[in-house]
């Protein structure tokens, strides 16, 4: 492997996902959400923005019956929020004396989670809000609540009160088990048309997106099914009509804004596991281990002279946390290499509780299987002597920045 090949970004090892596959990944793009904020996603590979006119018949579902069955559980979410504006002056310059409120208005996707009347949404669509309606493919609109959020893998949970046999839930896949090429489709209200249906393919599994408080989401299904401004927590659903992901963010070309055929989708399994908490908590809680750090490969490893050619390479560690009160040591001498700043000199993470640790997706995997104040054992190398040392997780912090 090049040079090229160590070039990796580094990332705060926190519990941002659930437990699942991993790879390294390299490169960078910026992306935007669905409602216009700049987001980053690595290892973007370009695909075709055309879908099909409808599945392969045998047990897989027709999109038009895939449509059927899940639009009445499909909801436009209304959004107004209430924002500070700054009058300027003709050359741009805020005008003091002047400031005043405005209202704005936002639309968003989402779909019924349970009889309960509970409503799974992105985390954005209602970030800031004063007031939710939820409209449903019937029409009928009513007020919502919010349950809880979690800005960390953009996903919310609100809720309705509405009859049970009013609302129709619609069924979970598994995202563990999507495969690339597989036929999807998605459901929205992209630009505030209602109930939408799209059609395409799992393009690309194993993405890595940015969360609107900075932390990495892992795992994340890429789909060329046209997703737009509006679709914003709507359902990725498979051929079996079963959702697989929640449709979060879209590569944007030019200045259009516009769908060019690569959208992103928080994996269900994830947004199981936290709609779960946020129903139960009101939050969700993930696991912190508090330290920068950077994948090493066989080309670094012969580079720095490590022992071994796996790893994650500790450039610093935050002041009090878990791995700051276990002993962990940051890098203290910077070496750029291909471009690149490194630190050397600091502990190489090489397994946690007996897995290997080849990559920061499956070590941040393993943080969030756990819950803040578990332990977890770490496997490390200082200089050629190696360790064991056991951590014991604190809390994310609310933002990465």
């Amino acid at each position: 492997m090049g040079s090229s090949s160590i070039l990796r970004r580094t990332a705060e090892l926190v519990g941002a996902a659930v437990v699942g596959g991993a790879v390294v990944l390299g490169g960078v793009a910026l992306f935007h959400g669905l409602d216009g904020h700049t987001t980053t996603v690595r290892e973007v590979v370009s695909s075709s923005s055309s879908s099909p006119a409808s599945f392969v018949k045998g047990h897989a579902l027709s999109i038009n019956e895939i449509y059927n069955r899940a639009a009445p559980g499909v909801v436009q979410v209304s959004t107004t929020s209430v924002v500070d504006v700054n009058p300027t002056d003709p050359f741009g310059f805020p005008i003091p004396g002047f400031e005043q409120q405005e209202t704005q208005r936002a639309l968003g996707s989402g779909f019924v989670w349970d009889k309960a009347g509970h409503i799974v949404t992105n985390y954005h669509v209602v970030q800031g809000a004063k007031t939710i309606q939820v409209s449903f493919s019937n029409h009928d609109s009513m007020r919502a609540r919010v349950v809880g959020t979690d800005p960390s893998t953009d996903i919310a949970v609100l809720k309705v009160d509405a009859k049970a046999r009013a609302l129709t839930p619609l069924g979970l896949g598994n995202s563990d088990t999507v495969r690339v090429g597989d036929s999807v489709v998605a459901i929205g209200n992209p630009f505030g048309l209602d109930r939408s249906v799209t059609a395409g393919i799992v393009s690309a599994l194993q993405r890595e997106v940015q969360a609107p408080n900075a932390y990495p989401i892992d795992h994340v299904i890429q789909t060329d099914a046209a997703i737009n401004h509006g679709n914003s927590g709507g359902p990725l659903i498979d051929t079996e009509g079963e959702v697989i992901g929640v449709n979060s963010q879209i590569q944007t070309g030019g200045t259009s804004g516009g769908n060019v055929g690569v959208g992103f989708a928080i994996p269900i399994n994830t947004v199981r596991t936290v709609a779960a908490q946020l129903i139960s908590n009101g939050k969700v809680e993930h696991a912190s281990l508090g330290i920068i750090g950077l994948p090493i490969d066989a080309s670094v490893a012969s580079l720095f002279h490590f022992p071994v050619d796996h790893g994650v390479l500790v450039q610093s560690v935050k002041g009090g946390s878990g791995a700051d009160k276990a002993g962990l040591k940051g890098g203290t001498t910077s070496v750029v290499v291909a471009g690149e700043s490194w630190l050397v000199g600091g502990d190489l993470i090489v397994r946690a509780d007996g897995q290997t640790v080849g990559s920061l997706e499956r070590l941040r995997d393993l943080i969030a299987a756990k819950k803040p104040g578990d332990s977890i054992r770490l496997e490390i190398y200082r200089g050629t002597k190696k360790m064991t040392v056991n951590v014991e997780l604190g809390r994310q912090p609310t933002s990465a920045r």
